[in-house]
């Protein structure tokens, strides 16, 4: 198949507004991913063009980006299925561009430290490890798989609408720790969630668990951090 790549393309040494679609004609095979397709693009048409990628493996989730307007993986989302003689590409929506389809993630990473996205616990370490239940691990097994690919708070029109809003890639990893029998942090997590930054901003409108690869039920875990503040607080 013949397939032509529209994509976005920006220059930070000019204006927003002189952004624009380049058109890229790119023959496919059986098996062939956005990835390869872009790959093969900077190969043998413009070498300026600008992605991220790592593992190709699903797995660094640095490869996010919007096609043809939904979030998704680059590496995972193979062309052939899409059935487009045209796809579009473009960058994660909500964050500032640097360059072509790279985007800043600084703030997503500063939305994500402030919910202390890690084992807090101030006993004495076992002489081994910290022991868990099977039932205590399936309250969080679903929310492990997080891969912080960003698609989820990139697919959220409240984070678009409020900057400051953690979004609910930082409130997953937060509802993963603050349900982890082994982790004694959530009285810590608090005051960044229950506020019109945090959990209230969420309006469940479910665009995080459609743009997330991993299947994760964002929304859910959301719901579930609201009632234990509530219980918690209130």
């Amino acid at each position: 198949m013949h397939i032509t790549f529209k994509v976005r393309r920006f220059d930070p040494n000019k204006e927003a507004s002189q952004a624009f679609y380049q058109e890229f004609p790119v023959k496919t095979q059986p098996g062939m991913t956005i990835l390869d397709a872009l790959i093969d693009i900077k190969a043998r048409q413009d070498g300026a063009l600008t992605f991220r990628k790592s593992c190709r493996s699903a797995i660094c989730g640095s490869c996010a980006m919007q096609i043809h307007g939904l979030n998704r993986l680059a590496c995972e989302t193979q062309v052939e299925p899409l059935k487009k003689t045209t796809l579009v590409i473009d960058p994660l929506p909500g964050f500032r561009i640097i360059k072509d389809l790279a985007v800043d993630m600084e703030s997503f990473y500063e939305h994500l430290a402030r919910v202390k996205p890690y084992l807090i616990n101030e006993e004495p370490p076992p002489a081994r490890e910290r022991l868990q239940s099977e039932a205590e691990f399936k309250l969080i097994e679903d929310p492990i798989a997080c891969i912080l690919c960003a698609s989820c708070t990139s697919s959220c029109p409240s984070f678009w609408y409020d900057t400051e809003y953690v979004g609910p890639s930082a409130l997953t990893k937060a509802y993963r720790y603050n349900f982890d029998s082994r982790d004694h942090g959530a009285g810590e997590r608090m005051e960044v969630l229950d506020n019109k930054h945090g959990l209230w901003r969420c309006h469940t409108i479910f665009n995080c668990m459609d743009a997330c690869p991993k299947k994760i039920k964002i929304t859910q875990h959301i719901s579930n951090l609201k009632k234990m503040v509530v219980a918690e607080r209130y």
